[in-house]
């Protein structure tokens, strides 16, 4: 669960990017987080990950409470996340099983598992007939596929996709869009963060949209654009 009361971020330039939010997230939820540039998705988004810290309010993800938690402590939290990013972020050098085995083995997964999840994983988002390919041999929908794969590898509890149909073509979006919908349907709650309107027009989910730091809507049946 997420919860946010009253936060507020204040950088040291004296910018304000986010006065006063309030949201919870139930598990097992699917949420849009829609608001145009520099509306303060982005740090909304890096609050949650622990990448910056709150000025004032209080924050809780995944029973942990980010006003408190050491630096130190980070990736107890970041085990429980799955993160998908814009640019995909995968390593060049590796295959496609590789990139996603790679979380796991980091964070310490026995042989056996890494194996068993990483074929499943990729099974989910229909890439397990590309394990072996690079990066480069893929085209852009199937890196992001990859991308949530990997995020998917240590089964979290929470995804958190930012930006995520950003370098794909509008109908890769919908298909990404859909898979992440069956994601959640699975048990998992799924954050998306975009400006694309007219793509989370298409689906029925709750939608939250922040404009100059604020939450002005928060609702199910799309975002219409009138804020």
């Amino acid at each position: 669960m997420i919860t946010l009361k009253n936060v507020r971020k204040t950088y040291e330039n004296g910018a304000d990017a986010l006065k006063g939010i309030n949201l919870e997230v139930a598990d097992g939820e699917f949420i849009f987080i829609v608001g145009p540039s520099g509306s303060g998705k982005s740090t909304l988004t890096k609050i949650l990950t622990g990448e910056v810290c709150p000025t004032d309010g209080e924050v809780v993800v995944n029973g942990f409470d980010m006003n408190r938690i050491r630096r130190s402590k980070l990736h107890k939290l970041r085990r429980t996340l799955g993160i998908i990013f814009q640019d995909f972020r995968l390593i060049e050098n590796k295959t496609v099983y590789q990139n996603v085995e790679f979380v796991m083995r980091v964070l310490g997964a026995k042989p056996r598992k890494i194996k068993e999840r990483v074929r499943y994983v990729l099974e989910l988002v229909g890439l397990d007939h590309k394990m072996r390919c690079m990066p480069e041999e893929l085209s852009g929908g199937e890196q992001q596929r990859v991308a949530i794969a990997r995020a998917l590898a240590n089964n979290p509890k929470l995804i958190i996709a930012d930006e995520p149909t950003g370098n794909i073509d509008p109908e890769l979006s919908r298909e990404l869009m859909a898979l992440l919908v069956e994601i959640n349907k699975k048990g998992t709650t799924v954050l998306v963060v975009t400006h694309e309107e007219e793509l989370v027009n298409e689906f029925t989910n709750r939608v939250v949209v922040i404009n100059s730091g604020r939450i002005v809507r928060d609702g199910t049946g799309g975002y219409y654009g009138n804020v």
